[in-house]
Parts: structure tokens; C-alpha cells; sequence
């Protein structure tokens, strides 16, 4: 699998973000074709105490071909142009394969 991976650091007003990203924000995304599986983590800390991020997304595609054919598509357009609007000072993209181990 190919994920792309949004972290975002806490934000200001958390039920404001909430509401935002779940009631809006993530049906957008999860239109996105190709996109096989979305999960989504609440960061209630670290080893080290309170964790300066708040939330992390994983986007998951069978394979890197098939994220980039989705990134073209007007609805994975959409879904960052609307991520940028409301959480761009918090959030941070990685992308990675998973690995067996």
C-alpha cells in the first residue's frame, strides 16, 4: 500500500477544527478515486509528555501509480485546495509505502 499521511499540529480551537475537518474536510477527500482507505488518528501524546500535533490522516492507495493518478483528478484538487484553506499553517504531507516486517 502507498499512503500519503497529513499530521496536523494542534490547532487554536479544537472543536472548531473538528467540526470542520469531519463534517466538511473529509467527505471531500474521501472522493478522491483510487483512494482505498482513510484513517484518521487523535495524537493523545508522546513519550515525552504532551505532543505539539494533534491529528494524523492516512490516505491509503494500492500503489504509488495509483496516488499519482488520483492527485490529477479535480476531486484530489479539491481536497487540498480545501485542507490549505482551513489548516495550511498546521499541516504537514509525508508519503511512504508500507513494508512487511
Amino acid at each position: 500500500m502507498f499512503k500519503m499521511v497529513a499530521l496536523f499540529k494542534k490547532p487554536s480551537d479544537v472543536e472548531k477544527f473538528d467540526e470542520y475537518y469531519y463534517g466538511t474536510h473529509l467527505p471531500i477527500t474521501k472522493k478522491i478515486p483510487g483512494l482505498q482507505e482513510v484513517r484518521v488518528t487523535k495524537i493523545s501524546g508522546s513519550p515525552m509528555g504532551e505532543s505539539p500535533f494533534y491529528l494524523m490522516c492516512e490516505m491509503l492507495y494500492e500503489t504509488k501509480e495509483d496516488f499519482k493518478t488520483a492527485s490529477r483528478t479535480e476531486e484530489s484538487k479539491a481536497s487540498a485546495k480545501d485542507v490549505m484553506s482551513f489548516a495550511g499553517d498546521l499541516v504537514t504531507f509525508y508519503f511512504g509505502e508500507e513494508t512487511n516486517v
